[in-house]
């Protein structure tokens, strides 16, 4: 299919086709049922952490306000593209229209760029828990909050935007196969007669501004919390701090390291990182934060342990009276 030659007509494509990961087709069955189980894993999870913030008005911190948003924005993240890549690795089906394409690649970009915002967010909430507890209504208000919120979606939206819509009135004239198995803007972009490069270099330099600056000031947050938990006389009060810290440095660790090195591999070891290497890493920065998250915030806060045992142990019940 790679090796058809097609008419060079400036005519818009009606469909692309995906053609998955270049290199691993033999691996396509058992990458679609990992995907799969990761998918279900990132569904479940992030509704269930959705649904017990809801429900339990105790949990009405500012933590658990951003944990709501970012278990919703990884289902986003997670279903505007791994169907599609379940439904290419299972059974060769990798066409997709001209607009779905870019509706999936711009729901991406502003997904991943409110996560990161959202990361940000929850630096600051434990800093002023751990920094200044005493001030800590009084400075996170619901008011703040929602002023935080609104301005991490309007950033997300100003900085994407251009993006898609620069890759979008690109004239595609040439093949319509993209070499990935969702639609990347980069490998999209190859696809055009025109210059990609004003869209791959816009892409980089506002994914560096946005990341940089936000992992600039997480760094800068954790280390005066750190300073701060040094300073603590309790032992168990540092335990306690470092242990919800932890939670949310190993979040931002699944989320920055895959999603810099599929980046900055795509752009500059291009010539030298395998082509399967790059989507798989691509593949992974989309659907690995959003399958351990709720994981991880599960598991190590004892609040979120407490209330899930208590749901499950509920519904468990619920389900053996009915069976009875």
């Amino acid at each position: 299919m790679l090796g058809i030659s097609y008419n060079r007509t400036v005519e818009t494509p009606a469909t692309f086709f995906l053609v998955g990961i270049p290199g691993l087709l033999s691996s396509h069955l058992w990458l679609a049922i990992s995907l799969g189980a990761m998918y279900t894993i990132s569904l479940l999870g992030n509704t269930l952490i959705m649904t017990i913030i809801w429900m339990d008005f105790t949990l009405r911190e500012p933590m658990y306000c951003f944990l709501y948003v970012l278990a919703a924005v990884d289902i986003v993240m997670a279903s505007s593209v791994v169907p599609k890549m379940v439904s290419i690795f299972s059974s060769g089906d990798g066409s997709i229209s001209f607009n779905a394409c870019f509706t999936q690649m711009y729901f991406v970009h502003v997904a991943t760029s409110v996560e990161t915002g959202l990361l940000l967010a929850m630096a600051f909430d434990r800093y002023v828990a751990i920094c200044k507890p005493l001030h800590y209504k009084r400075i996170l208000t619901p008011q703040l909050m929602l002023v935080m919120s609104v301005a991490i979606t309007i950033r997300a939206v100003i900085f994407m935007t251009p993006l898609s819509w620069m890759v979008s009135h690109l004239p595609f004239c040439g093949s319509n196969v993209v070499l990935h198995s969702y639609c990347e803007h980069i490998a999209v972009a190859k696809l055009a007669c025109a210059d990609p490069m004003p869209s791959s270099l816009y892409s980089v330099i506002g994914s560096s501004i946005i990341v940089g600056s936000d992992v600039a000031f997480i760094s800068a947050s954790y280390n005066l919390i750190l300073k701060a938990v040094c300073g603590l006389s309790s032992k168990n009060a540092q335990l306690k701090a470092l242990s919800t810290c932890g939670s949310h440095m190993g979040v931002m660790a699944l989320y920055y390291l895959p999603g810099m090195a599929s980046i900055y591999v795509a752009w500059l070891g291009k010539d030298t990182v395998p082509l399967y290497t790059q989507v798989l890493l691509a593949d992974l920065y989309l659907i690995i934060p959003p399958t351990f998250n709720p994981i991880i915030y599960g598991l190590r806060t004892k609040q979120m342990r407490k209330r899930i045992w208590s749901l499950l142990t509920h519904c468990l019940f619920d389900l053996s009276k009915l069976g009875s």
